[in-house]
């Protein structure tokens, strides 16, 4: 039985991870630009899923969907695609496979067939799975977020227990690339529950990592609360990077509540002012126009972005309510036209990247050093 994988740019480092699991378990996967017999897996996100719809509905193949949109939609999904698999797919994945090449329904628990679904009983353990094989991509350190950000799906897909890959199984991997970038909900949280950091252990991955590595920018940006003169003292020593990228998401402590973020603006401004003494350019995300932002939180948030960009750079999203989050449903608020000259000026003179129009942006992040 020939399994395809549909390559999607967004879901590059879901293709490697998946890869290397269903590889181990006897089914090599082809990437392919369209379906193709005799099985299609397609990772799916909010802005991929519309755009990949009649494809896999057409397709003269078995179709497999998964990815965060399947995940937090899997009925929906389930209209048009052959199996959904729900959630972590290292496990469930390469078990759907062998089940439909023994000629099974594809029945299984993590797989929603049709109107059938058993949730999975199982949670992946990182050093139990490749990290990549043939196709390399970023090493994951971490899963899973004890946080509950309104807007984020991180938690719910997999989890608010974090749970990390050794540094032992880092390294080895570590040795296939010239450069390093991780993916983690939290670069600084590596080795702890995500709330109180463990130096020791980041300091441990660290040092064990003997080629180049970037920490704290894309894809393994970090919480602002986190940002000190320790977590900063480590990045100077070990690392290449000389900015350092952190979530913000918002200059209003009244909108943080909201979102239940579990940091404060005076949090945001500390990270700024640590990364500038410590030769590092801030990098600070935000997130305009949530449904419950008033002018004043926006004025707020206008008036942070301003003050960060002075020795800094800001990435900025559009709110986009992803599925299965608090905030799914609900409508972006525009954006003062006060605001969309501020964000116009700062764009052109270097100090501002990503959208304030378009949300699929923040699917489509650069790689800031």
């Amino acid at each position: 039985m020939q399994v395809n994988w549909r390559w999607i740019q967004a879901a590059r480092n879901s293709c490697a991870v998946l890869s290397a699991a269903c590889e181990r378990e006897g089914f090599p996967l082809q990437v392919v630009d369209s379906p193709a017999d005799d099985v299609t897996c397609y990772s799916l996100n909010s802005i991929s899923e519309p755009a990949c719809r009649d494809e896999i509905a057409g397709a003269g193949c078995i179709t497999v969907a998964g990815g965060p949109h399947a995940t937090a939609c899997p009925r929906e999904v389930a209209r048009y695609a052959d199996y959904v698999v729900v959630g972590e797919g290292e496990y469930t994945l390469p078990r759907l496979l062998e089940n439909l090449r023994d000629g099974g329904d594809g029945r299984i628990p993590g797989v929603m067939a049709g109107d059938w679904y058993e949730p999975a009983t199982t949670s992946v353990r990182l050093d139990a799975y490749p990290a990549f094989s043939g196709i390399k991509g970023y090493i994951e350190i971490s899963r899973g977020c004890p946080h509950s950000c309104g807007y984020c799906q991180t938690p719910r897909i997999f989890g608010r227990c974090m749970r990390h890959r050794s540094v032992d199984e880092i390294a080895r991997f570590a040795r296939r690339h010239s450069q390093l970038r991780f993916v983690t909900p939290n670069a600084f949280a590596y080795g702890s529950d995500g709330i109180r950091p463990r130096w020791d252990r980041v300091e441990r991955l660290l040092a064990a990592c003997k080629n180049q590595v970037f920490f704290g920018t894309f894809p393994s940006e970090v919480r602002p609360e986190f940002v000190c003169k320790t977590s900063l003292g480590l990045v100077t020593r070990y690392c290449a990077n000389k900015k350092l990228h952190f979530g913000a998401q918002s200059g209003s402590d009244r909108v943080l509540g909201l979102l239940r973020r579990g940091h404060t603006v005076a949090d945001i401004l500390c990270a700024c002012d640590l990364c500038r003494d410590h030769g590092l350019e801030p990098v600070a995300d935000f997130i305009l126009g949530f449904p419950f932002e008033t002018d004043d939180d926006q004025r707020a948030t206008l008036a942070m972005i301003q003050e960060i960009a002075r020795h800094g750079t800001v990435h900025i999203h559009r709110f986009m309510p992803l599925p299965g989050t608090p905030l799914a449903g609900s409508v972006a608020r525009g954006l003062l036209p006060e605001t969309e000259n501020v964000l116009g000026s700062l764009a052109l003179r270097g100090r501002l990247t990503g959208s304030w129009n378009d949300p699929a942006v923040r699917f489509f992040r650069h790689t800031p050093k």
